[in-house]
């Protein structure tokens, strides 16, 4: 169950419309990184949670919390909208500049498809995909994917900060920023609290570790032509895990035979030795 309260978590006020910036918000709230992903990712990873209590809560929280940024966000773009003209024609923006201004570079659907309100999209107008969130089932990986998304999404909310000089939409972003930050930190505690309770190995998942070929597991193979990666904490040494020692390959040799795919079906008429000869023929013919 879900309750709602009309107050946002944090104002959203704008000190001007601005239907051009209104575009590029769009990014924080359907885009790859943004916060309908998250919010989505951490809803999905809580209902696929197999063990009540300290982590699902914390996912339920944060995931929750997140549903209130995707509120703020949409608020800010309706009110950077406001004034936008809705019944604005090629020649009023030739003829007046005021108008042009006031247009800008707007997403057009922000006034066709939403009524001068935010779209399920990012700042190019694609549409949202469901296909951007993580939710395995698996805390370790989950967790790790959590600390990217927010990582990410920080760093395009710290770009769009740059990009105006509107302290009302900058003072709401300064609040996103340090979500994100207390966010990721919340992750990487989790993360370390898994491996204290041992519920999860070093590396996710830990699972069969005795079946793979672990003459591989701590080898960086060179395959660059750059020259400092040898120089790297993870060139030599025990790794992370404690079970490897990282090795740096500077020759690598291929493991396998040539990549050649088989012969392919007649009827599928893909060209081959096997049908080269009639190609040739008909050729000829028509030569």
């Amino acid at each position: 169950m879900f309750l709602h309260t009309s107050k946002l978590q944090f104002e959203a006020k704008p000190d001007r419309p601005d239907a051009l910036y209104a575009r590029k918000l769009q990014e924080l709230i359907g885009g790859t990184w943004g916060e309908m992903t998250v919010t989505m990712q951490y809803l999905f990873q809580g209902w696929n949670c197999r063990m009540e209590g300290k982590y699902k809560d914390l996912i339920m929280d944060v995931a929750t919390e997140e549903i209130g940024h995707v509120e703020m966000l949409s608020t800010m773009v309706a009110r950077l909208l406001e004034g936008a003209p809705a019944d604005t024609t090629a020649s009023m923006v030739d003829k007046d500049p005021v108008v042009a201004a006031i247009i800008g570079g707007m997403d057009p659907q922000q006034a066709i498809v939403s009524g001068g309100g935010p779209t399920l999209a990012d700042s190019n107008g694609v549409p949202w995909n469901g296909r951007y969130i993580v939710a395995s089932g698996n805390l370790m990986a989950d967790f790790r994917a959590n600390v990217a998304a927010e990582a990410q999404g920080r760093l395009q909310t710290a770009r769009l900060y740059n990009m105006t000089d509107d302290q009302g939409v900058r003072d709401m972003l300064r609040f996103n920023l340090a979500r994100d930050t207390a966010h990721q930190n919340m992750w990487l505690a989790a993360i370390e609290e898994l491996q204290e309770d041992g519920l999860e190995g070093p590396i996710s998942p830990s699972a069969l570790f005795d079946e793979e070929h672990s003459e591989h597991a701590g080898t960086i193979w060179h395959t660059s032509d750059g020259t400092e990666g040898p120089k790297g904490r993870w060139a030599s040494g025990p790794t992370p895990d404690g079970m490897h020692e990282f090795s740096y390959l500077m020759e690598p040799v291929a493991l396998g035979d040539k990549a050649s795919a088989p012969k392919p079906d007649p009827l599928l008429y893909a060209t081959s030795p096997a049908n080269l000869g009639l190609i040739e023929k008909a050729i000829r013919k028509l030569t």
